[in-house]
């Protein structure tokens, strides 16, 4: 599960705000956030960057140690 919407929530913002950051429409970033859609890897980025964060961090990605 994709933490998203929490760590939206932790900087305050609200879901037009980081779209607009990602440079998405917000009906789209909505739709990743419900987990309706995954991105695509380059908008992932961009979301991760509007988040202050890394992908990884937001999709629980582990990475082998």
């Amino acid at each position: 599960m994709n933490k998203l919407k929490e760590r939206r929530k932790e900087l305050g913002l609200t879901q037009k705000q980081v779209a607009e950051r990602a440079g998405l429409s917000w009906q789209v970033y909505q739709r990743y956030e419900l987990g309706a859609r995954t991105p695509i890897a380059t908008t992932a980025i961009r979301v991760a960057r509007a988040l202050e964060t890394t992908v990884e961090a937001l999709y629980g990605i582990v990475e082998n140690e």
